[in-house]
């Protein structure tokens, strides 16, 4: 019996056209493709991942403490760790220079996470830089006369020793930042009330979190925070009155 031509498939196969030794493929594709060819190299991309990791976190994070599915004590705690690890990462002079900034990672890496960005900008959680206006009404707010007198020489202490350090000099972020970091916190615990000054402490620890860890201010600008500082002593010393 007669059995028609078979009909070829529509996409050539493999065998459908002559070989081209010059096209052939010049890569094993058994091998593992490596990223890296040294150690260096591997710390750098694992560094950079990394970030990359705490800002995704970071963003859901800030998503789930607008909707209330994680508590201010454990958003602040987990919030603080990021942060704490984004700078770390970012100490490292190698991981800085590939990182540039901000703006430009989220552009290489192509993401947004405007949430996580603004946290990073601030460097401070969001229950610590302004705790009156993110506490959940199942939590009172604090107030300076129910605070304890332990809580306000806390606080006292670490205006006295922040105004001290200028005083003595000290300019560099990861001399000042610290230090800025536990005014507010300390002030957190007397008070979630705004005073005249907080502000500008907020607005310092802006400034100190976008500088490197061994950038210093300008001479001009250590007076300019001093002067804001005590002012912001003062009003804090009003609020207790």
């Amino acid at each position: 019996m007669y059995a028609p031509p078979r009909q070829l498939p529509y996409a050539p196969t493999p065998y459908s056209y002559p070989l081209n030794p010059s096209l052939s493929a010049t890569i094993n594709l058994d091998e593992e493709v490596k990223v890296s060819t040294n150690s260096a190299e591997r710390d750098l991309y694992d560094s950079l991942a990394e970030i990359y990791g705490i800002i995704i976190a970071l963003d859901g994070l800030e998503k789930a403490y607008l909707r209330d599915f994680v508590t201010e004590s454990e958003y602040t705690e987990i919030c603080s760790r990021l942060l704490k690890q984004y700078q770390q990462n970012l100490n490292d002079d190698t991981v800085a220079k590939e990182f540039v900034d901000l703006e430009t990672f989220k552009k290489s890496w192509d993401i947004e996470c405007p949430r996580a960005t603004e946290r990073l900008r601030v460097g401070l959680p969001a229950t610590i830089s302004h705790p009156a206006m993110t506490s959940q009404p199942s939590q009172p707010t604090f107030s300076a006369t129910n605070a304890s007198a332990k809580q306000v020489a806390a606080a006292t202490e670490n205006f006295i020793t922040l105004t001290d350090a200028l005083k003595l000099g000290y300019n560099s972020k990861d001399q000042l930042h610290p230090l800025l970091s536990e005014v507010i916190q300390a002030v957190n615990k007397v008070t979630e009330g705004d005073f005249e000054g907080r502000a500008k402490i907020i607005a310092w620890l802006i400034k100190l979190n976008a500088m490197r860890a061994g950038d210093e201010l300008a001479e001009g600008d250590v007076r300019e925070m001093l002067f804001e500082m005590e002012g912001a002593y003062y009003g804090f010393k009003a609020t207790l009155d």
